[in-house]
């Protein structure tokens, strides 16, 4: 028989807001406090104590309008954040600080999250949506050039640009964007070039979520219907269905692969947290624990994989902390 699912490690109570982004912060090489990141629908970021369990700084920059994408660039000390506000803010948390060092104002109103990526030391590609609807544009930070912007063919119409994802296969190869788009494609963009790929169908609904692990050249996305659509990119750069997995109830928010490429997890609109294994999709755990829409789900950065975390955080305005599956 099964083992039955567990309960949550820890909870951590506070935002007052419902709860739209998570992003940790743990590895790295001084064995400081591992911190979590989380972004409000009240505009706040609150930095939480992941020994104490409490609220070390609440930071307040997007004018009390929600937060939906927070990353670290490099280091704690160092955050990028976005809000409805039509703003990404670049922030300086060192020796205490709380200001906003630099911000991007954004023409595009969606939900679409940025995308980061480190290129080179204290150099970033960052991909966000753009004025005009179907569009995407790449900024390199922190001198915010634009490097291009990725327009669809005349015709396309894939709508809005929904959920981006930055990456490249080694250090100094050329990047590349998985861009998840409203009419249900998955579009693979040259990021030099400006050119699209290859272009995948993989839903009915537009795409909230996707998630790709470069190493095996395979990515996940989900929507608000019944179905994961995994996929692969073959050696002629194509996208292809690699195979869909039937859910229980409909509607993802968020999907992420472990860093270590076992295992990911989903955020769903039942209120459930659902864990699969990466290699085969099995299914492995529904952690249920919320009593309303699960927005957003981050893996920690634990260098040792036995204090790895899995975070939660919902419109029930908690963030559930789970450690599972942490000895594979």
């Amino acid at each position: 028989m099964a083992l039955p699912p567990p309960d949550p490690q820890f909870v951590l109570r506070g935002t007052s807001a419902a709860v739209h982004t998570l992003h940790f912060s743990c590895g790295g090489p001084e064995p400081d406090i591992p911190l979590l990141f989380s972004g409000s629908e009240n505009g706040f970021i609150h930095v939480w104590n992941l020994k104490t369990h409490r609220v070390d700084t609440a930071l307040d920059g997007h004018g009390r309008k929600s937060v939906y994408c927070v990353e670290t660039m490099g280091g704690k000390d160092r955050l990028l954040s976005q809000g409805r506000d039509q703003r990404i803010c670049l922030w300086d948390l060192a020796e205490g600080r709380t200001s906003v060092m630099d911000s991007v104002f954004m023409e595009h109103v969606g939900f679409c999250r940025c995308s980061l990526l480190k290129v080179a030391q204290g150099r970033w590609l960052m991909a966000m949506a753009a004025r005009s609807l179907e569009e995407v544009q790449i900024l390199e930070l922190p001198s915010k050039t634009s490097v291009c912007t990725l327009k669809p063919e005349v015709g396309a119409k894939l709508g809005m640009p929904m959920c981006l994802k930055l990456w490249q296969l080694s250090c100094g190869s050329q990047p590349v964007l998985l861009a998840g788009y409203e009419d249900g494609s998955v579009v693979l963009w040259n990021v030099s070039t400006g050119k699209a790929l290859s272009r995948l169908i993989c839903h009915q609904e537009p795409v909230m979520s996707l998630d790709f692990d470069s190493e095996k050249a395979k990515g996940i996305s989900g929507s608000s219907e019944k179905v994961l659509s995994i996929w692969s990119l073959n050696e002629q750069q194509n996208l292809q269905v690699y195979k869909t997995h039937e859910l229980v109830n409909a509607g993802i928010s968020d999907i992420t692969i472990r860093p270590d490429k076992k295992i990911l997890a989903t955020a769903g609109w039942d209120h459930r947290i659902r864990i699969f294994g990466w290699k085969k999709l099995k299914p492995l755990a529904v952690l249920d624990y919320h009593t309303a829409t699960v927005h957003c789900v981050s893996f920690s950065d634990h260098s040792n994989p036995r204090e790895r975390l899995l975070a939660a955080g919902s419109k029930d305005q908690r963030i559930s902390v789970w450690s599972i599956y942490a000895q594979t």
